[in-house]
């Protein structure tokens, strides 16, 4: 077998195990609508503290969030790795203030790592054509139904504006601020219902 054949084998594998792990994170009962709104108001304030952060740290990403067709957050995207790494996170897609609706997002990834971390994840759909696309897919995949750019931050400091020109930008916050060259690719959204 050729080394690419095992690497995508074992990609494939660690996103399935973090399927199978995380399925108990979604499930709740259909008639518990307590706990449906109880994990729906969780998750919208964790993407109301979310932007907090990226306004705070992100000079100018108000501005382009507030001019965006719609904004895509997960809040915390907790991911474990030991040579196999998998993450996953929940979050919600606004536009303007408003949730439309709720997301999980997966991605694996193989090599030479480990540990766990928590981060942030905002995808910003600067034109109405990229967040349709988004909103009508059956399943969205980061690099194979969108290119997403990495926003970053110029030597002004604030977003660059080669950043706000692209259908789709990514901001990735850790603790310490926003993670510049990140690699989102691979990343599976699928619309859930918490």
């Amino acid at each position: 077998m050729k080394f690419t054949t095992i690497r995508t084998a074992g990609v494939l594998a660690a996103v399935a195990l973090s399927a199978v792990a995380f399925t108990g994170c979604t499930t709740t009962r259909p008639s518990d609508k307590a706990s449906v709104a109880s994990s729906r108001a969780e998750i919208d304030a964790g993407v109301d503290a979310a932007l907090s952060k990226l306004y705070s740290s992100v000079p100018g990403s108000r501005e382009i969030v507030a001019k965006s067709a719609g904004t895509l957050v997960f809040p915390s995207v907790v991911g474990a790795s030991l040579g196999i790494g998998a993450e996953y996170g929940r979050g919600a897609l606004r536009t303007g203030n408003a949730t439309q609706a709720y997301y999980s997002t997966t991605a694996g990834s193989i090599g030479w790592q480990a540990g766990a971390q928590s981060k942030a994840i905002i995808y910003v759909f600067n034109t109405r054509e990229s967040l349709e696309k988004f909103r009508s897919s059956k399943g969205w995949t980061v690099g194979a139904d969108a290119t997403v750019a990495a926003g970053t931050v110029g030597a002004n400091g604030s977003v660059d504006s080669n950043s706000i020109r692209q259908p789709v930008v990514s901001f990735v916050l850790t603790n310490v601020g926003l993670e510049a060259g990140v690699s989102l690719q691979g990343a599976k959204i699928s619309q859930i219902q918490p």
